[in-house]
């Protein structure tokens, strides 16, 4: 039988806390692995075809790759599930990287490993987030706005985000222009620079990700939505099924039964956050008033036509979470989308 390796590895900032382990469980060694390139390299040298064990993280996807190209087979827990480290006693960072060896040797599939994108997905991602920073200082700086006009007794008029500065500069008081003239520049070239990287999301989809088109079939679904669920997504074969998409986002209800009782809980919110937040976006306009006649609309407004709390929100969580698995169903077949689909395939049937 070949001696194989085990190595958990506790992530820190600076420095990482690894423990090697043989074949039957006997701890080989325990080091301070330095968090750079050649710390990293120098230390897992000697290791190569070992299994290593890591925890997802600030700086597990680029570690991740360096040992995947140095050989090493990687696993990267997820820490939603690995609450008995996370909810220790008796925590350290030496312990902490026993553990993820201990339970990586006996059964990887325990760790719950997620799969981390490629570098080039990762860095087109980053045209995303700037905009969506971008996006969230803007509002956080018309809120300062309003409020400041507001705790002075008056009040600034409802607008768009793009024409608030156009609109509401003149309407400030002259008392207060002179402390509120930097912030109207800064919102004017807060607008300029997000039309500028939505511009780069349109080209990056168009050259780079043409299977974008099938996704932006579906009204609603615009060049941000589509780029981030393909980016995020990365490789449709990685699910079996379409429907393992929605638990994958986070789009399902969480479960608590024991005998008689089974509770009616909260979703998951299990996946990425931000493509979780466009899909519901998506949905809500679906389901409002400018939202097309369709299979998705007419099954999130049911859901809202029963009543109940929360019965909108519901609805919508209900419509992202059909939205995503019919994304993923004409990114892998190229189909044209059907508005009506689940009433044609009824009628065939």
């Amino acid at each position: 039988m070949n001696n194989i390796i085990t190595i958990g590895m506790d992530l820190g900032d600076r420095f990482h806390m690894a423990v090697v382990f043989d074949n039957d469980g006997k701890e080989l060694k325990i080091g301070k692995v330095t968090n750079t390139k050649i710390g990293i390299g120098k230390f897992f040298k000697p290791y190569k075809s070992a299994q290593v064990a890591i925890e997802a993280g600030t700086h597990s996807p680029w570690i991740s790759r360096l040992l995947n190209e140095m050989g090493l087979k990687v696993y990267v827990g997820n820490p939603r599930k690995l609450r008995f480290i996370w909810d220790s006693i008796d925590k350290s960072d030496a312990k902490d990287a026993r553990m993820l060896g201990m339970v990586c040797r006996l059964e990887p599939r325990l760790l719950h490993p997620i799969h981390h994108r490629s570098s080039q997905a990762q860095a087109d991602l980053t045209t995303i987030k700037s905009r969506d920073m971008l996006i969230k200082s803007r509002t956080q700086l018309i809120n300062h706005v309003r409020g400041i006009v507001k705790a002075n007794g008056d009040r600034l008029p409802k607008c768009s985000t793009t024409s608030f500065a156009n609109r509401c500069s003149p309407l400030i008081a002259s008392e207060l222009w002179s402390a509120m003239a930097p912030l109207f520049e800064i919102l004017t070239q807060l607008n300029k620079q997000i039309k500028e990287l939505e511009k780069e999301i349109e080209q990056l989809s168009i050259k780079k990700y043409p299977e974008t088109k099938y996704l932006r079939q579906v009204p609603g679904v615009g060049p941000i939505t589509a780029l981030s669920y393909v980016l995020y997504i990365e490789d449709p074969a990685r699910f079996n099924k379409s429907r393992q998409v929605g638990p994958f986002l986070g789009l399902t209800p969480k479960r608590d039964q024991s005998g008689d009782v089974d509770k009616q809980l909260s979703i998951t919110k299990a996946g990425n956050t931000y493509l979780r937040h466009l899909l519901v976006g998506c949905a809500q306009y679906i389901m409002g008033p400018f939202g097309p006649e369709s299979s998705l609309r007419l099954h999130g407004l049911a859901i809202a036509a029963r009543g109940g709390k929360n019965a909108k929100k519901r609805a919508a969580v209900a419509v992202a979470r059909k939205l995503s698995v019919l994304l993923h169903r004409l990114w892998i077949t190229g189909k044209k989308y059907e508005p009506f689909y689940n009433i044609q395939n009824k009628e065939a049937a």
